[in-house]
């Protein structure tokens, strides 16, 4: 165990989720140690849980700025889900703090322009397990 670097990561995955939670961006709280989880039905309240306001999220993330991210929500657990999540995983030994502070920039550029981000509708869905292998459209576009 090597605690200097468990208390940099830790400070680290806090820093990401503080920072963002105090320009309004809708959080689990606590920030966790390994992962931040964004609240996709509060950061696109426009967006009906049908349309899966976890997959525009993720997706926006990735198209702006390259971040990868799962959704936890209404596409992985269908009408069963009583949330709609986007996980933020911070692998051990990746990311330095310019590489936090970035996905911090990506997500609070996505944050102020969250009201033109569209839903999505599922085109193509295996019987079990969709969310691995599910195609997805914007409505809309």
């Amino acid at each position: 165990l090597e605690e200097e670097y468990l208390k940099y990561r830790i400070a680290s995955t806090a820093f990401l989720g503080n920072h963002i939670a105090s320009e309004g961006v809708p959080i689990v709280q606590p920030p966790g140690g390994h992962a931040i989880y964004l609240d996709a039905r509060a950061f696109l309240p426009h967006i009906p849980v049908s349309q899966f306001p976890g997959v525009a999220l993720a997706v926006e993330l990735y198209l702006e700025g390259g971040i990868r991210s799962v959704e936890i929500g209404s596409l992985m657990f269908g009408e069963h889900a009583t949330m709609d999540l986007v996980r933020l995983a911070i692998p051990r030994r990746v990311y330095t703090q310019s590489h936090i502070e970035y996905v911090v920039e990506v997500i609070l550029d996505v944050w102020r322009r969250r009201d033109k981000i569209p839903g999505y509708e599922v085109v193509y869905q295996a019987p079990f397990l969709r969310h691995f292998t599910a195609r997805l459209r914007p409505i809309g576009n």
